[in-house]
């Protein structure tokens, strides 16, 4: 992870933030132990608590604890219970700053100590935990700055549609060992993460369906050169799905009933609740484990496999996204951090990422890999700024 290593050799020089409190909710990951450490070298005391109970990495919890000192209250496969024993410690830590990853930090603290101020701002790396972020927003109840990070560009293109693409495919073949080649795809959601993961399965010889409900976004799946369709129809049609939405019940009874033998359902999304569970159990006459994170539902002789319990499966079934990926995304959430760690960052609400910070964490990763760019001239940049045509001859 290059580019936060400079990032975290700049915080060590620098101490941007010394003395601040930073509880972060994020996957326990060996990635994540990168951020925190450099967080640590910029100063700041660090709290960590995991936004999933299977992405937990716990010989990476155990390191932070033991060589770095840092309060971990994660461990996997954690009850829904523990987490919110979790969730309330990080609370409990009193952070000037947080990284959140689905929101549920930011909106206990919001709730907790947001309306006294002590709280500089937050991050919040999902989509998912920005949708619920903006409707508390919308509805005035937002008490401090949240930075946007999932909404930058180098999180958007490196993230959502080289990370999430790439690392849910993994996931599937890693729980199945099935072959991708050959089989109908899915693909459930067609912003960032969804293009992503269609154009991988694409690239490993997949037939790509999908699935959307939004115009725009399915006109440019159509572009792509996939079948575009309404869910139900697919339902008969497909091998392997795959919802990455943000919503709820994406697939249900109706999806389940038109489902042919053998099918695979999984979920890149961040909450386990696009997969309706309790429909499929319902509908079930029978259910097993075949394989590790295989759940095997029989509704009516016909054989339908859930991966990863309906949670995020390139995290429950594998590592999640590559070091390369991350180094960036997390590049742009320390660089956020320090800017709100000043104090002059904007008021209560979701805000986008500074430009300046996209194209610093951008010009490190070219660095890193030893590609040099062009640069404007003066009389070129002036160009671009003026608002009359160049004078030309003739």
């Amino acid at each position: 992870m290059p580019v936060l290593a400079r990032v975290a050799e700049r915080f060590a020089r620098e101490r941007p933030l010394e003395g601040r409190r930073v509880s972060v909710c994020l996957h326990v990951t060996a990635e994540t132990a990168n951020l925190v450490r450099a967080l640590a070298a910029g100063g700041a005391e660090v709290a960590l608590a995991s936004a999933n109970p299977l992405s937990t990495q716990d010989d990476v919890a155990a390191a932070l604890v033991d060589a770095d000192g840092v309060a971990v209250h994660a461990v996997h496969g954690e009850t829904l219970d523990r987490y919110a024993e979790h969730l309330a410690a990080l609370v409990a830590f009193e952070p000037q700053l947080a990284i959140d990853d689905g929101a549920d930090l930011v909106c206990a603290l919001n709730e907790a100590v947001g309306a006294e101020g002590e709280l500089l701002g937050a991050t919040e790396e999902t989509t998912t935990g920005l949708v619920r972020l903006r409707r508390l927003e919308a509805e005035g109840e937002l008490k401090v700055p949240v930075v946007a990070a999932n909404e930058s560009r180098t999180e958007r293109a490196f993230n959502d549609r080289y990370g999430t693409g790439q690392s849910a495919l993994d996931g599937i073949v890693r729980a199945t060992n099935v072959l991708l080649s050959g089989a109908v795809v899915v693909v459930i959601g067609y912003g960032w993460t969804g293009k992503g993961i269609a154009l991988r399965a694409k690239g490993q010889g997949a037939n790509v369906i999908v699935c959307e409900v939004d115009p725009m976004r399915a006109l440019e799946a159509r572009m792509e050169g996939f079948e575009v369709m309404p869910a139900l129809e697919a339902a008969a049609r497909g091998d392997i799905f795959i919802t990455v939405t943000g919503g709820r019940a994406v697939l249900g009874a109706g999806h389940f009933d038109a489902m042919r033998d053998g099918a695979i359902i999984a979920n890149a999304g961040h909450f386990d609740v696009e997969v309706d569970l309790e429909a499929l159990e319902a509908a079930a006459g029978s259910r097993r484990e075949v394989r590790p994170l295989v759940e095997e539902f029989t509704v009516d002789g016909r054989r339908i496999n859930l991966l990863a319990h309906g949670r995020v499966v390139n995290l429950a079934a594998a590592d999640g996204h590559p070091a390369a990926v991350m180094d960036l995304s997390f590049a742009v959430q320390a660089l956020a951090i320090e800017q709100l760690a000043r104090g002059e960052g904007p008021g209560p609400g979701v805000h986008p990422v500074p430009e300046e910070l996209d194209r610093e964490v951008a010009r490190l990763k070219l660095d890193s890999l030893g590609v040099e760019i062009d640069s404007l001239s003066e009389e070129q940049a002036d160009y671009l700024r003026a608002w009359l045509p160049a004078p030309h001859d003739g």
